[in-house]
């Protein structure tokens, strides 16, 4: 089996920096695997090792000035109205006197392996099929995976002899740890325990049990990282037995099956490699967790934002492409995840704001508390993160087709999300306002005064977030009791601003200028998905969202950008949504130059901070220009166009695997002149079919029987 390897890519970079390693990973565990001849590392972390460094507090308690912070804020004291908050928090505990975050996603450990011969030629690769990373040089050659099926680091060194070594990751710890290291033979046990004084749910520490064994094949070493501490002997007699074909063809079976889901054929074209790379970051990645912001990777103590799960649109790009590209298995981690936050949420919802429902703050870790906020950056005032979050559920659902789902896991999610802006809108002259409000890390203008009220996102994901609720009621043949307050605020929810541009405002509220040079455009939030029905039915609606992607655009263009190669693929996601295909394009050769090292790992900024948000991003944007489908209603009509965004650089193609809302399975092949397409559907349905020519065809759809389209290309 090992001499079936066959790296999707090879470089000669021999690195000793973790952040430009090669990545392999079980989405419970992962190795970044890296150095050279002369000696070899492993790093290894796990999706769980989270060092308790701050101790979550309850959120502050400024319900009772919420009448206070809306009269700032209507009377333009924006700055005053986030101070207030901050000014607040710190009467009522100490602790918010600096800013907060959650617990750092750390390293557990590296493996070094030194070799006996070293040698010149060293090569490195990644097979993207099996999650093998191969490097090797002069006759050597070491192979290594992490388990899916065994959930273990394998690694197999033939062609010479070595010793192998384990010790903490580089650096120094933000509190301190205490080590040891015990040996029995060639086998090692590193334990850390974390120091300080612990909280009620705080872990102890971790166990790095390390095998070696010396046999016909090679050196065979066999790794786990688990947390919380075990001794020496049950750590080691934990690992599995069995040779490295035998682990690997278990693994392989699960991940090839994974990642062959979808195959994309553009003739060799750089965002045809990226796609694969971004499609096996986030399978290795996601295990029982969605993947944090590196991922399921870290080399070091302290990551960027802690590494937990950004949800202002970090973790939403990670995921989404997660669905159309058939892999609906790798979501339930994230509803998961917010089964064992939702009381924090609650209690978020209570304290901020005096209400029932879900407030989910921006940044998640090993708790939901809102913890994190200042005076310009007052998250606080985002109260869209759970309808955001819902918005996710009914993604699932959308490809899925699952009822079971829908009524048993979104739509209590759904509810509460709900319930929470059924009491904090207010309605006035029959319009609701939203305030306060943010849109995500930007500011009006420039300002540096990030707090506001009325975010077009406000309105976008609450609208989306009723009608879900209104579709999935009626499809379930339930008569909810809330239904009608439901279509009372989705009646009062006021329409999205155009400004004296023309273009699509972040803010419905007048008083806000629209800041173009920024990272996020939260008030593009319906493109990346199935779209809002309100840019379909007016045409100068949809007009002013085509002139805010290309207002956006120009700056990320410029060489003033360097920030957030997400948010870049967002924004050309909403491009392709809206059939902007050159723009499209330029969003993504931008992302392909300046934000993937050789390793085939992005960055979040331009060659700058391990990062996998982009891993899921791209890939989504590749999609978008392929596909496009909308939200199924109650009727159960699939709505989908086929290459809505095609650019010139692709004049010939294939895709197979792909799966439009409904679910509908969708395989492509195309060329200058035609379009040929096969559609099917696991239930009977009528479709919608938009077609490059202009052609709109309705079929009848019967289960599992595939409907094939030709279409002429002009």
């Amino acid at each position: 089996m090992q001499n079936n390897v066959n790296p999707s890519f090879r470089d000669a970079v021999a690195t000793e920096d973790w952040e430009r390693a090669l990545i392999s990973g079980n989405g419970r565990q992962g190795v970044l695997c890296y150095g050279s001849p002369a000696a070899l590392r492993f790093t290894l972390a796990h999706e769980d090792l989270f060092q308790p460094v701050t101790e979550p507090l309850p959120a502050p308690h400024t319900a009772p000035a919420l009448p206070r912070l809306r009269e700032l804020l209507a009377a333009d004291r924006f700055r005053d109205a986030a101070r207030e908050v901050c000014d607040l928090a710190v009467r009522e505990h100490p602790g918010y006197a600096e800013t907060r975050w959650i617990d750092p996603l750390i390293g557990a450990g590296t493996l070094t392996f030194t070799p006996d011969r070293t040698g010149d030629g060293y090569l490195r690769g990644t097979d993207f099929t099996t999650g093998v990373v191969r490097q090797e040089w002069a006759g050597v050659t070491v192979d290594a995976f992490v388990s899916r099926a065994a959930d273990v680091l394998v690694v197999l060194v033939t062609g010479t002899g070595g010793t192998v070594t384990a010790a903490p990751i580089d650096g120094e710890p933000e509190q301190p740890i205490e080590y040891t290291l015990d040996r029995s033979g060639d086998d090692l046990v590193l334990t850390g325990r974390f120091g300080g004084p612990h909280w009620a749910g705080a872990l102890d520490g971790w166990t790095l049990a390390v095998r070696v064994r010396r046999t016909e094949e090679g050196i065979l070493i066999v790794a786990r990282t688990v947390t919380g501490t075990r001794t020496p002997a049950d750590a080691l007699a934990e690992l599995p037995e069995g040779g490295f074909g035998d682990l690997l063809e278990e693994h392989t079976a699960v991940h090839r099956d994974l990642f062959g889901r979808v195959e994309l054929d553009l003739g060799g074209h750089r965002a045809q490699q990226l796609f694969d790379a971004g499609r096996y970051a986030i399978i290795s990645s996601t295990g029982t967790r969605p993947p944090t912001l590196q991922g399921v990777w870290s080399g070091t103590w302290s990551p960027p934002w802690r590494s937990g799960w950004t949800i202002d649109g970090n973790l939403q790009a990670a995921l989404l492409a997660v669905h159309p590209t058939g892999t609906p298995e790798l979501m339930p981690p994230l509803f998961d995840l917010l089964d064992e936050l939702r009381d924090d949420f609650r209690e978020n919802a209570r304290r901020l704001y005096g209400l029932p429902g879900l407030f989910a703050p921006a940044h998640l870790g090993t708790h939901g508390r809102q913890n994190h906020f200042g005076p310009i950056w007052c998250l606080t005032f985002w109260t869209a993160g759970a309808a955001w979050l819902a918005r996710l559920y009914l993604e699932h659902w959308q490809h899925t087709g699952d009822l079971v789902f829908l009524r048993e896991r979104a739509l209590p999610f759904l509810r509460e999300a709900a319930e929470f802006h059924l009491h904090f809108a207010t309605i006035s002259g029959g319009r609701a306002r939203f305030s306060p409000s943010y849109s995500p890390e930007n500011d009006p203008g420039g300002s540096g005064a990030q707090a506001s009220v009325d975010a077009t996102l406000d309105v976008q994901a609450v609208a989306a977030l009723l009608r879900g609720l209104l579709t999935a009621t009626e499809v379930l043949g339930l008569d909810d009791p809330d239904a009608l307050r439901w279509r009372q605020l989705l009646a009062a929810l006021p329409q999205m601003r155009v400004n004296d541009a023309g273009e699509l405002a972040e803010w419905v509220d007048p008083r806000f200028p629209d800041n173009h040079e920024h990272r996020h455009c939260s008030h593009l939030y319906p493109f990346y998905y199935g779209g809002d029905p309100a840019f379909d039915e007016d045409q100068a609606l949809h007009t002013a969202a085509v002139r805010a992607v290309r207002a956006r655009l120009r700056w990320w263009l410029s060489e003033a950008s360097d920030e957030m190669g997400y948010g870049l693929a967002l924004l050309g996601v909403a491009a392709a949504h809206l059939g902007l295909a050159e723009e499209a394009y330029a969003a993504l050769t931008r992302i392909s130059e300046a934000y993937w090292r050789p390793s085939l790992v992005p960055t979040h900024n331009r060659d700058h901070m391990f990062n996998v948000d982009l891993a899921g991003a791209l890939p989504a944007l590749v999609v978008a220009m392929l596909l496009r489908s909308r939200d199924v209603g109650a009727d159960g009509v699939a709505k989908i166009d086929l290459l809505p965004a095609l650019p010139k650089a692709w004049p010939t193609g294939s895709v197979h695997g792909l799966i439009a809302r409904g679910p509908v399975t969708v395989d492509l092949t195309w060329s200058p002149t035609q379009l040929s397409a096969t559609l099917t559907s696991p239930t009977d349905r009528t479709l919608r079919l938009g077609l490059p020519s202009g052609r709109t065809d309705t079929v009848t759809m019967s289960a599992g029987r595939p409907h094939h389209v030709v279409d002429a290309r002009s």
